[in-house]
C-alpha cells in the first residue's frame, strides 16, 4: 500500500455528509484542508482575516468540487474582539460544530509585533486566539455526537519553553523563540482539553496535528527575516527536506477524520526528523508532556482571553 501521503489518504478518509466543520486560515494547509473537507461533503465554512483571499479559496475549492457546501466567515485571531463576534454568528445560527480545525497561524516576524489587545502577535494568532475560540464554540462543539478539535502545531514545539515571566516576548524578542513558544502552547493546549473532556466525560476529542516541513507562504508571509536561519530553511532545507502543502495537510486530515486517530495523541509525518513521510502517530516533545505547564497555561489562558470552559 502507497504511504499515507494527501493523495493515498484520499481512499480512507471517511465521507463527511451532514457534518459541520470549521477550519482556520485560507491559504497553504488551511486551503488543502478545507478542499479535501469539501470534496468528502462536509458544510465547510473556512475563517480568515482577509476576505479578497477567502473568496479566492472558495472560487478555487467551487471549480474543483461543485455543488461544495462551503463559504468564509471574517476571523482575525489576533483580536479578541473578532473572535467573540464570529462565535457570535456560529452560536446564532445554532448547528452542531463536528470539527474545528485550529490551523491559522504565523511565523516569525522579524520585529516584535502588538495586537489590538496588547499581545506579542505570535502569541495571541497561533494559541491566544484559537484558544478562545474553541472556547467560545464549545456549546455547538457539545451539541455534536463526536466533535474533535484539532490543533495544528509545529516540529518547532519540541524545542519550545514557556517562559511563564515574559510569555508576551517583553524582556526580549527573538523571533524564533517566540514562534517556538507559541508552538508548544497549541500542543500543551490540544493534551490539556484532551485530559479536561475526559475527567468531565464530555464528547469532544482533542488532537493535535503537525505538518512536518510544508513548503508554503508562511517563511514570506511574515516580513522577509534575513536571518541566515530563516534563509537557510528557505532557499535550502524547504527544497531538500520539505514537500508540499498537500502532503502537510495530511496529518491533520488524519487527526481530523481517521477512525483509528485517538484523542489526545499527536500526528505527523514520520520519516527523518518528521519533515516529510507517511503520516502517522509521533511523540510529543518533553515540554507538551509538562502537565502542571499545561494547567497553568490553561488558567492563565482563560484569564488573558476573558473566556471560561467552565467546570
Amino acid at each position: 500500500m502507497a504511504k499515507n501521503t494527501y493523495q493515498a489518504m484520499a481512499v480512507q478518509l471517511p465521507r463527511q455528509a451532514g457534518r459541520t466543520a470549521i477550519v482556520t486560515g485560507t491559504g497553504g494547509l488551511g486551503f488543502e484542508v478545507a478542499r479535501k473537507l469539501a470534496s468528502l461533503g462536509a458544510r465547510l465554512i473556512i475563517a480568515g482575516r482577509n476576505p479578497t483571499k477567502g473568496q479566492a479559496a472558495l472560487a478555487h475549492i467551487a471549480a474543483a468540487v461543485p455543488g461544495a457546501d462551503i463559504r468564509f466567515e471574517l476571523l482575525d485571531l489576533a483580536a479578541l474582539a473578532s473572535v467573540k463576534d464570529f462565535a457570535r454568528r456560529m452560536v446564532r445560527e445554532g448547528h452542531a460544530i463536528d470539527l474545528l480545525v485550529n490551523n491559522a497561524g504565523i511565523m516569525s516576524p522579524p520585529k516584535r509585533r502588538v495586537t489590538v489587545d496588547g499581545f506579542e502577535a505570535q502569541f495571541a494568532t497561533n494559541h491566544l486566539g484559537h484558544f478562545a475560540l474553541t472556547a467560545r464554540l464549545l456549546p455547538l462543539l457539545l451539541k455534536s455526537d463526536a466533535a474533535r478539535v484539532v490543533n495544528v502545531t509545529s516540529i518547532a514545539h519540541r524545542i519550545g519553553r514557556m517562559d511563564f515571566d515574559d510569555l508576551q516576548s517583553e524582556r526580549k524578542y527573538q523571533p524564533g523563540v517566540a514562534y517556538c513558544r507559541s508552538k508548544l502552547a497549541v500542543a500543551l493546549v490540544a493534551r490539556t482539553l484532551h485530559q479536561r473532556a475526559q475527567a468531565h466525560g464530555l464528547k469532544i476529542a482533542s488532537l493535535a496535528a503537525h505538518p512536518g516541513f510544508a513548503r508554503t507562504n508562511l517563511f514570506a508571509a511574515e516580513g522577509g527575516s534575513k536571518s541566515v536561519l530563516t534563509l537557510l530553511s528557505t532557499r535550502l532545507l524547504v527544497p531538500l527536506l520539505g514537500h508540499s502543502a498537500a502532503a502537510g495537510s495530511a496529518p491533520i486530515l488524519q487527526a481530523a477524520l481517521s477512525p483509528d486517530a485517538q484523542s489526545g495523541r499527536l500526528y505527523g509525518p514520520t520519516g527523518f526528523l518528521e519533515m516529510r513521510g507517511a503520516t502517522g502517530e509521533c511523540p510529543f516533545g518533553a515540554g507538551a508532556l509538562d502537565d502542571a505547564a499545561g494547567d497553568r497555561l490553561w488558567r492563565l489562558s482563560e484569564e488573558l482571553a476573558g473566556v471560561s470552559f467552565g467546570r
